[in-house]
């Protein structure tokens, strides 16, 4: 009932992780892959291990939570290999995010990412907000256009792209007119919002240490957003290139609207954080529920079927 095709591979159900979040080691890749999610991704990934920044880096709240993480990874190569074992034992694709300091060092890590004998989606992060002095690629335009066209004068296995959230209408435009230039498998819409603040009101601070308290926020609080970029890039990047929902999914209703806005895979933050693996099993459930009341048998029966006032 949750089956989702996904470019030419057909996952039991939508759900995965959101990179960052219980994708380290090789540990907690393991609990995904026996969890109830369709698939998972790793941490984005430097060629050199990444202590990340300083802690504290993380904090919850009731609505969601905010980060700094600053890309704490343990390397290209521990991942490459983990993977290459992984594909051995099963034909479920996975996904490996990378996400580089620099355009250069994005380009060598793709290269050896296309030499080697990974078959799954290699997701190019250019939206991480919390890596102190780098902005993110995403917001230029120019420069986000320069290295796709870089990276697809020799990548060729499939590849999406993980965004930060836009919030105006003419950068969605702008944006889709750049992507759909590039035979891009997917869009993963949205990172964290950047730059938020969160303040422990008794103790008249910041609740995190690196950036004086500024940092990305998940959860609850930027589902709107999500779902507007989600919408935004199904209705304008043409029809080859999928959609990942990410940002604000906590229950089965969330999911729901995530795929009516046209999302093709979902991921899962801050909740998996909270809860650990079960998450999965929990939204599956109640996405199913959600189909059952309402007649549906299979995703693609409402996947971007948004409807908006003027249907009626």
């Amino acid at each position: 009932m949750l089956e989702t095709t996904f470019h030419d591979y057909t996952f039991q159900s939508p759900l995965m992780n959101a990179s960052g979040v219980h994708c380290m080691s090789a540990e907690q890749l393991d609990e995904l892959a026996n969890s109830k999610a369709g698939t998972f991704v790793t941490k984005s990934v430097t060629k050199k291990k990444r202590q990340g920044n300083p802690e504290p880096r993380y904090y919850e709240t009731n609505l969601g939570s905010i980060n700094s993480m600053g890309l704490p990874n343990l390397g290209f190569d521990y991942y490459l290999d983990y993977l290459d074992k992984r594909q051995k034992m099963t034909s479920t694709p996975v996904f490996f995010s990378v996400a580089s300091m620099s355009m250069q060092d994005n380009i060598e890590t793709l290269k050896k990412l296309e030499d080697s004998n990974f078959r799954g989606f290699t997701e190019l992060n250019l939206s991480c907000p919390n890596v102190l002095g780098k902005p993110q690629v995403a917001y230029d335009f120019d420069m986000t256009e320069k290295i796709l066209t870089e990276v697809f004068s020799f990548f060729t296995k499939p590849l999406g792209v993980k965004l930060p959230p836009y919030f105006d209408i003419a950068h969605f435009d702008q944006m889709a007119t750049i992507l759909n230039k590039f035979p891009l498998t997917f869009v993963n819409s949205i990172n964290s919002v950047g730059n938020g603040l969160i303040i422990n009101p008794e103790k008249e601070q910041v609740v995190i240490k690196p950036k004086e308290g500024f940092g990305g926020i998940g959860g609850q609080y930027i589902k709107p957003t999500a779902l507007a970029n989600v919408r935004a890039f199904y209705v304008r990047l043409n029809p080859s290139i999928q959609i990942i929902g990410t940002g604000g999914i906590t229950s089965g209703l969330d999911a729901f609207e995530h795929i009516l806005c046209g999302a093709s895979m979902l991921q899962i933050g801050t909740q998996l954080y909270k809860e650990g693996p079960k998450v999965f099993a929990r939204i599956s459930d109640e996405l199913t529920t959600i189909m059952k009341t309402k007649g549906y048998t299979d995703i693609q029966q409402f996947q971007g079927k948004l409807k908006t006032l003027e249907d009626h």
